[in-house]
C-alpha cells in the first residue's frame, strides 16, 4: 500500500508495526479522529440507500491520498463487525484504475475506470470480494491537485 491515510468518524484505520485495526484516536496526535461532517454521512446514506441498502449508517470515513505512482495491492474490508453493511466509495480528483476481484486473492479481477465523482457502492454478496488500485492516470486536477482523493465509508463497530 502506498496510499497516505487519515479518516474521520467514531474510529480511525491504521497501518503500524502492530498490523492493521481499527483505533478510536489518532495515534500521531492521541486525540480522537475528526468528526465526519453532517454532509458526507448524509451523502454516504443517500448513496448506499440508493445501491438498495437501506439503513446504512457510516461510522469511519477512511481517507486515502494517491500520488501518480501509488497502487493498493489486493485485499479485503474484513474488519468490520457487520459485513451486512456496504462499503461506499468516493472518487475525487485523479481517475484511477479499480480492480474488482472475487472471493480469492487469485479470482479473476475486473477493471474499472473511477474518475473525479465517481461513487462506487458493494455489499450484500460482494462485500467481502477482494480489491484494489492499480494505476493512478496523471493529470492535474483543479481540485486534488496531482492526487487522487479516496473517501472510503463504512461501518466498522
Amino acid at each position: 500500500m502506498s496510499a497516505e491515510i487519515t479518516n474521520c468518524g467514531t474510529v480511525g484505520w491504521v497501518s503500524d508495526r502492530q498490523g492493521y485495526r481499527y483505533v478510536n484516536r489518532d495515534p500521531l496526535t492521541d486525540q480522537p479522529w475528526p468528526l465526519m461532517p453532517v454532509t458526507l454521512y448524509e451523502f454516504a446514506c443517500e448513496a448506499a440507500s440508493r445501491a438498495g441498502f437501506e439503513g446504512f449508517s457510516p461510522d469511519i470515513c477512511l481517507i486515502n491520498r494517491y500520488r501518480i505512482a501509488s497502487k493498493m495491492g489486493l485485499h479485503q474490508d474484513r474488519d468490520e463487525r457487520d459485513f451486512a453493511q456496504p462499503i461506499v466509495s468516493v472518487s475525487l480528483g485523479l481517475s484511477a484504475n479499480f480492480l474488482f476481484g472475487g472471493e480469492r486473492r487469485n479470482s479473476s479481477t475486473q477493471s474499472i475506470l473511477l474518475e473525479h465523482g465517481d461513487v462506487l457502492v458493494w455489499g450484500g454478496p460482494l462485500r467481502k470480494y477482494f480489491h484494489g488500485i492499480s494505476k493512478i492516470y496523471p493529470g492535474d486536477d483543479p481540485l486534488t491537485g496531482p492526487y487522487r482523493v479516496n473517501l472510503t465509508f463504512r461501518r466498522a463497530l
